[in-house]
């Protein structure tokens, strides 16, 4: 008799917010400042606005505190909230480890297709994989390069 598998549910924050200081906001509008001034001198003005609203949307989107997410896994495939990832849109999935933060990384079918990350705490990892790894197999992820830039640069 085939064992019937359980949900698992848990609840993370969307994203991890890097650790910033007051360095990084006058970096940031020295940066700003510097390529308004070239695009000016230049006369570059669709590149003058396009900077500015880069700007206030980096910004805007540093003081935005992230949101708390319901995820569950099911025989159906990933719950985020009201929305639901099926497994069978997905050819695999892998598991990241970011600093003591701990991810599960969703790699889709379609070539185009994006991928869905989320996080999840270390003490559901075991059954989060468990439950992940009867519907899909498990694959090596690792930060592709703009993932790396966006750490780096802590956006």
């Amino acid at each position: 008799m085939a064992k019937k598998q359980q949900e698992v549910s848990w609840q993370a924050e969307e994203y991890i917010v890097p650790g910033r200081n007051t360095w990084w906001y006058v970096g940031l509008a020295v940066t700003t400042t510097a390529l308004c001034i070239l695009a000016w001198f230049l006369g570059w003005w669709t590149f003058l606005v396009l900077i500015i609203l880069c700007f206030i949307t980096i910004l805007t989107s540093t003081f935005r505190p992230p949101r708390k997410i319901n995820y569950t896994l099911s025989t159906e495939g990933l719950h985020e909230g009201q929305r639901l990832h099926k497994y069978e849109d997905f050819k695999a999935f892998g598991i990241l480890q970011e600093g003591t933060h701990y991810s599960a990384i969703l790699i889709p079918k379609k070539r185009l297709g994006l991928s869905v990350k989320v996080y999840f705490p270390r003490t559901s990892g075991e059954i989060i994989v468990d439950t992940l790894g009867a519907h899909l197999p498990m694959q090596e992820v690792k930060l592709d390069f703009l993932d790396k830039i966006v750490n780096f640069l802590r956006i």
